[in-house]
């Protein structure tokens, strides 16, 4: 399966683990790099030195490429560019920033770059940037979201009837054949998220993954979009979310509700009830936790079938 992403990726398959937090560490990386997908260490939850210890460790575990997704509105930001120079990394996912900003740099130092957008507007903006490949990502994905609330399903032929470079889909993509409607519509690939949530190799909480495994159709919606569009599954914190927005609140008394490290206590420390609980929509097709590898393979095999299906239509 060779097309411009596996070559410029050098990977077997046209399949992206995505970068999150609190789930995506060095053994979810590692465990699809080495079946032939690209793995990615999310950053937006490490702090400089965790993050270095997580490349490390997945230079350890594979010898297949891998990258670091970065969220540029990091804190650390300098210093998390210099460490995945100095540790070698050789692919950088950019998102929720400039792609300016770094995107020359990196590829001074021979590092590819793709950046995540949610429109139209955004994807000309990075390939204008230089990157080397955009992720287009649907109104459907869990976690920060973009404001225009355009679907996959809408967005990636928009897309790619505007850019050159390589396209990555994303939002709303858990098996085969979703990964062939997203490149029947255009995409070179898929970045795949939510169902990478439910693997074994995933850092988040195990109480996490089993609730991402029982959620329904209905049961994620996007909110706080004040401060950053974020979907989340329903729980206690995101009815409070709720009965505060029947008051008409400011900006302030959301951000004070939200407080400091929901989404760790919700994905990472397992609290169902007080914490951020990012998952995309998605989640309502994913009905069991397994091996990375297997999700892998699972999502290829069905869409060479969906594929032999559709051409004997």
């Amino acid at each position: 399966m060779t097309n411009r992403i596996t070559e410029l990726f050098n990977i077997k398959y046209p399949v992206i683990q995505a970068g999150m937090i609190w789930a995506s560490g060095w053994k979810l990386a590692s465990a699809v790099s080495n079946e032939g997908g690209l793995g990615i260490i999310g950053a937006g939850s490490m702090y400089p030195e965790v993050l270095r210890e997580h490349i490390q460790k997945c230079k350890k575990a594979t010898t297949k490429p891998f990258a670091v997704n970065v969220p540029m509105l990091y804190p650390n930001l300098e210093e998390i560019m210099q460490i995945i120079i100095e540790e070698g990394v050789e692919i950088v996912f950019t998102s929720a920033g400039n792609p300016k900003t770094w995107t020359g740099y990196l590829q001074e130092k021979g590092i590819k770059v793709v950046h995540v957008v949610s429109s139209v507007k955004f994807a000309l903006k990075a390939e204008q940037a230089g990157v080397d490949a955009i992720v287009a990502e649907g109104f459907e994905a869990g976690g920060h979201n973009g404001r225009d609330e355009t679907t996959t399903f809408t967005l990636i032929p928009m897309v790619k009837e505007q850019i050159k470079i390589p396209l990555i889909a994303a939002g709303g993509i858990a098996t085969g054949r979703g990964m062939l409607a997203a490149m029947v519509l255009g995409a070179d690939a898929v970045q795949v998220g939510s169902r990478f949530v439910a693997s074994h190799e995933a850092s988040s909480h195990q109480a996490f993954k089993e609730m991402v495994v029982k959620a329904q159709e209905g049961d994620t919606m996007l909110t706080l979009k004040e401060l950053a569009p974020v979907r989340l599954l329903k729980n206690h914190f995101f009815e409070e979310i709720q009965e505060l927005y029947s008051k008409n609140p400011s900006k302030e008394d959301l951000i004070t509700l939200l407080g400091r490290a929901r989404a760790k206590k919700g994905m990472f420390e397992g609290d169902l009830d007080e914490g951020e609980l990012e998952i995309g929509q998605i989640a309502g097709l994913i009905h069991d936790i397994k091996p990375a590898a297997e999700i892998l393979h699972d999502m290829i095999r069905e869409f060479e079938e969906a594929k032999a299906e559709v051409a004997a239509l």
